[in-house]
């Protein structure tokens, strides 16, 4: 049996999406309040009564959020094109060599879309 833990948090970005029609919106340069929520599974700890403890993911996460908060993300190396699917799948590859329980990752773009990346 297995339970699975998340802690949300957010950051405010800009970019662009390069490789989209001119016509479309999301060509030009705009902003975000992304909401990511990170998921991590695992067995509970009997002695502790825990998957895993909120501080080491906040920990994990930190730097990440540093990077990204108030940034320009179309300029940040891995994220000249920063869709939402590539977005996520950075955040799993920063993340997962700091976080061994990670499971999932989820980031919402804006309150009626987003996207989830597991590997």
């Amino acid at each position: 049996m297995s339970t699975t833990l998340f802690r949300n948090f957010r950051f405010e970005a800009a970019h662009k999406l390069p490789y989209v029609k001119k016509e479309h919106k999301c060509y030009f340069l705009h902003g975000h309040s992304f909401l990511v929520r990170i998921y991590v599974k695992g067995k509970i700890n009997e002695e502790t009564g825990m998957v895993i403890d909120y501080d080491e993911i906040d920990n994990a996460f930190k730097p990440i959020r540093l990077q990204l908060n108030h940034s320009y993300l179309n300029v940040i190396k891995g994220l000249e094109n920063p869709t939402v699917e590539i977005l996520s799948r950075w955040i799993w590859k920063k993340l997962k060599p700091r976080l061994n329980a990670l499971y999932l990752v989820k980031i919402n773009e804006t309150f009626e879309s987003g996207c989830i990346y597991k590997e």
